[in-house]
């Protein structure tokens, strides 16, 4: 299954319409469900709801085979922990999608990892949900690249500063 998730403060309509969009053309059988947040786009090919209990979240995360998600910290860590193979498009200032770019920063920190795949656009994306499909390139342990203990101190960090 491939969840996407554009997390609970801003919709993310460009992300959205990207996955709806490939959905439709792919013809793959690959379910998705997506959290959409509250958006002006209704997807057509993909399953959807607006917002999600933290325990309807949590477990769409662990069911995943893939996550699509914008670069937010929340649904990065938590990818992380579950060693979820995780695309990530950033929401863009010159969009709209935010007040600035400092999602492109938090990509960039993060695009080293294995599982954390960097996308740039809905064409990218595409291309991309192909390849991993076609592959079967999904990771379901980083024990060797990310150490519980870091997950733990970014979370602690977090925890203060939220």
């Amino acid at each position: 299954m491939i969840f996407v998730t554009v997390g609970s403060q801003l919709p993310f309509d460009r992300l959205t319409i990207a996955v709806d969009e490939w959905a439709k053309n792919s013809g793959s059988a690959v379910p998705v469900f997506a959290q959409i947040g509250i958006s002006t786009y209704k997807p057509q090919h993909i399953d959807y709801c607006q917002t999600m209990t933290p325990d309807d979240y949590q477990s769409s995360l662990e069911k995943a085979d893939l996550i699509i998600s914008h670069a937010g910290m929340g649904t990065i860590i938590s990818a992380l922990e579950l060693g979820k193979t995780l695309l990530l498009m950033p929401r863009l200032a010159s969009h709209s999608e935010h007040r600035n770019d400092h999602q492109l920063a938090t990509l960039k920190n993060f695009s080293h990892f294995a599982n954390i795949v960097s996308i740039k656009d809905e064409t990218e994306l595409a291309q991309t949900l192909d390849k991993q499909l076609s592959e079967k390139k999904f990771y379901s342990n980083l024990e060797t690249e990310v150490s519980p203990a870091l997950i733990n101190a970014i979370k602690e960090f977090i925890n203060t500063v939220a």
